[in-house]
């Protein structure tokens, strides 16, 4: 994929990861594999803001 993520500014982050997550992605794994980012660093940028990744329901909360 040529579209970065917008990885400076977690709110914007967290926006575009859960739009993603709902309309185009089963997993947290399988939008990081596409995107080539490392997953860690995802849910550190989005931790710094209190957001946890659940698996249950494909979302940060």
């Amino acid at each position: 994929m040529n579209i970065e993520l917008p990885t400076k500014d977690p709110v914007i982050l967290l926006s575009v990861i859960n739009t993603k997550l709902r309309d185009f992605y089963p997993s947290l794994t399988a939008l990081c594999e596409d995107y080539h980012v490392d997953e860690e660093t995802i849910k550190e940028k989005l931790r710094s803001i209190d957001y946890e990744y659940d698996k249950e329901i494909n979302q940060f909360i």
